[in-house]
């Protein structure tokens, strides 16, 4: 006699199918979701917090999940990861002008770091890869810093290492060079802990392997160490005494031209009240005084007024300052600083060279109209580029100037070093971003700066944070936000060149270089791989 088994239920199996298809998708989704937040992790190792250090576990984990993947993965999860690091570090763009031009950029921007994406995932194969995809990771930074609308270095991984055992990198060769020594640290990290992991399993790691994973690791790292002889604040041509102005800007409920004339007004009281404490033995007399950028938007050239109200600030401190105007000449328009000595008025200028697109000038503005007219009223007039550095003789010390945005370039900021500048000022006006991080992010570039060149930097702000920064990158003085306010400091003079300096875009092009013969010997390999499984 056969006894047969009742049929299962098949209510019972349906929750049971649910389920696996559940997992499963999830398990589909789980590196989309870890890409994303992964770029998070990096944007939180940026400036306004001191986390610098969270990039390498960042890049750790993000080289793990592209290791041995085709490149179309690496393609998408590199987008996701951008998109995960730059929709927050970006979002100070739409303070002003709303959440379409912040949007339109990240996705932009997150091209270039899926394109990263893709060729890390390419190279992830080759033997000593975190060494090649590091070099791949510093080309899409070279790309982005230069297109399109001539680039936007902003999100540099450098950036984000003012406080960090990484910057004195920047001394050897600038920002490529400290951002190199990050990502092959995180990447090289990722690849000690997948050996120890494939070794605990296996009971057997190839020695070289295990070797240039850990020379991955410690070499950024004994490097950053021995890099810390280039950096000094010690004065090699003496020291001046500088005076930073924060006038502070009116809040909201001025007419456009009321509100320019009260933001110099403003920054020419606040220096009236620094020389009446000068006078009263409360301050030291400084050598000269630095106003932000978009100090006079009133052209002191063309309103009497305005050169009145400047004429008798320069008078009363008695020493020259340079002041961020905002001049048309023969019909175009400069953002430019203006050296005004007390006695002889305005005697040079310097031009911004690097002039921010949407920003000063809009770019395919015809295009941008028909999305969307309100978006061309950011910028009713173009603003017209400089050509020329700008260092002013101030007090005998060679000033540079590098104004806002520019900040953000190498070649801006290499440009007045070697073109003799003891000091670097870089006046910059972020009140339209409100609170935002943007002030912060920017003040890291600057403390990246003075390492990468060893110079004393001074960063004027219309609205705060002003600061002062010796050539270490340690910030010495500094302001809070929309508050009016000044520094005085004696500060040193250094002529000296670091290596950053002296070879300026070479360590740029040679890790670029590297990406490229990485990429092509991967590329290479697996064209012979297919040629020979077809055979």
């Amino acid at each position: 006699m056969t006894v047969t088994a009742p049929p299962e239920d098949e209510s019972e199996q349906l929750p049971q199918v649910a389920h696996a298809s559940w997992v499963a998708r999830l398990k589909r989704l789980l590196p989309a979701l870890s890409a994303a937040l992964l770029g998070v992790l990096l944007y939180v190792s940026f400036p306004p917090r001191p986390l610098w250090w969270l990039a390498v576990p960042a890049f750790a984990c993000f080289g793990l999940l592209l290791r041995g993947r085709g490149w179309k993965a690496g393609l998408g999860l590199g987008y996701l990861f951008g998109l995960g690091f730059l929709l927050p570090l970006l979002v100070w763009t739409g303070v002003e002008v709303g959440p379409g031009p912040w949007i339109a950029l990240v996705l932009l921007e997150a091209v270039f770091v899926a394109l990263t994406g893709a060729g890390i995932a390419v190279v992830s194969r080759l033997p000593g890869w975190p060494l090649w995809a590091a070099a791949v990771w510093i080309a899409g930074e070279a790309a982005r810093a230069r297109v399109p609308f001539n680039g936007f270095p902003w999100g540099k991984v450098a950036f984000g290492q003012a406080d960090g055992i990484f910057l004195p990198l920047a001394a050897v060769g600038g920002t490529p060079v400290l951002g190199f020594g990050v990502v092959l640290c995180g990447f090289g990290l990722g690849e000690v802990v997948r050996l120890a992991v494939a070794g605990r399993r296996t009971r057997t790691v190839r020695r070289s392997a295990a070797i240039v994973a850990l020379a991955s690791v410690l070499v950024p790292v004994v490097g950053a160490l021995a890099a810390r002889t280039l950096v000094s604040d010690k004065a090699e041509d003496g020291s001046v005494r500088v005076a930073v102005i924060q006038g502070n800007v009116p809040r909201a409920g001025l007419e456009f031209n009321a509100q320019r004339r009260a933001v110099l007004d403003y920054h020419a009281r606040e220096t009236e009240r620094l020389a009446a404490e000068v006078k009263a033995g409360k301050v030291a007399k400084p050598d000269f005084v630095l106003w932000p950028e978009n100090s006079s938007d009133v052209d002191p050239f063309a309103n009497a007024d305005a050169r009145a109200v400047i004429d008798e600030a320069a008078d009363a401190i008695g020493v020259p300052i340079s002041v961020g105007g905002v001049v048309e000449r023969d019909g175009k328009l400069f953002n430019e600083q203006i050296l005004w000595d007390p006695k002889k008025g305005p005697v040079d200028t310097y031009d911004k060279r690097q002039i921010q697109p949407f920003g000063e000038y809009l770019p395919l503005r015809s295009l941008v109209g028909a999305i969307n007219s309100n978006w061309t009223s950011m910028v009713r007039q173009d603003f017209s580029r400089g050509t020329k550095p700008g260092v002013f003789s101030m007090a005998g010390a060679k000033v540079g100037l590098v104004t806002c945005y520019e900040a953000a370039f190498d070649w801006a900021v290499r440009s007045e070093v070697t073109d003799g500048a003891q000091l670097i000022s870089v006046p910059s006006n972020n009140a339209t971003f409100d609170r935002s991080e943007m002030t912060y992010q920017q003040l890291a570039m600057s403390r990246v700066r003075a390492v990468e060149h060893s110079r004393t930097v001074t960063v004027p702000v219309t609205s705060g944070v002003s600061a002062i920064i010796m050539p270490d990158g340690r910030i010495t003085q500094k302001t809070g936000m929309f508050v009016a306010a000044h520094l005085v400091q004696k500060v040193p003079l250094r002529s000296s060149e670091t290596p950053a300096t002296r070879l300026g875009i070479l360590p740029e092009i040679a890790l670029v270089l590297v990406a490229a013969g990485g990429l092509g010997w991967a590329i290479t390999a697996g064209v012979r791989g297919r040629r020979a499984g077809n055979a």
